[in-house]
């Protein structure tokens, strides 16, 4: 590995462990929840190790991963949900970052919900989201229902890539937000948070 190639691993890594820490003090990523993941400049991608919390990351909680999701090193484990990252970064090579969380109001709205989808609108914060300019507008988060076949749950976001700007759900579970970096999908995570939190007060009343 070149000079170089260590920096971009260095920094792929530090992004993850500050990610995780920022994560953890909102609450998203209870006990050992969640998984968080960066693709390199060179392609390769540092994704979360299984079973670590994410608030206490360390580098070696970190591993690589080829872009089928196996572990470059075979001793090494990656989350059970990794499929879920690769798929993203194989659908769209502008993503450079994905993060999943377990937060409170995910998992409640989704319960709660019977459709396929929650409708976000009105809201200022719909700007953070790609394509959207104006408060005026709705968007819709998709919601797939939980299916411990990360294989078989893959299939049935497929069709939906390429069209959820502010990320999806997975009922009873949490959601998934990526962006072109680290910092654009932290961006769009406490977005979609801070709405989905929005949503849960409203319904209260």
């Amino acid at each position: 590995m070149t000079q170089f190639s260590d920096r971009l691993w260095s920094e792929a890594v530090q992004d993850v462990i500050r990610a995780g820490e920022r994560m953890d003090q909102r609450g998203w990523v209870p006990a050992t929840a969640g998984n968080l993941s960066r693709r390199l400049e060179d392609g390769r991608i540092a994704i979360t190790r299984s079973g670590g919390h994410k608030g206490f990351l360390a580098v070696p909680d970190v591993i690589e991963i080829d872009p089928a999701g196996r572990p470059i090193d075979p001793m090494q484990k990656s989350s059970a949900e990794t499929l879920l990252h690769t798929q993203l970064y194989a659908a769209d090579p502008s993503i450079g970052a994905v993060l999943h969380g377990h937060s409170v109001a995910a998992t409640v709205l989704s319960m709660a919900l019977a459709g396929s989808s929650l409708t976000l609108a009105g809201y200022e914060l719909l700007k953070v989201f790609e394509g959207q300019s104006t408060h005026d507008t709705a968007i819709d988060v998709p919601v797939f229902d939980n299916d411990q076949d990360i294989a078989r749950l893959a299939t049935v976001v497929a069709p939906r890539l390429g069209a959820m700007p502010a990320g999806y759900i997975i009922r009873g579970h949490g959601v998934y937000v990526w962006g072109r970096d680290m910092k654009m999908a932290l961006a769009r995570l406490e977005g979609l948070e801070f709405l989905l939190a929005c949503e849960l007060e409203r319904r209260k009343s």
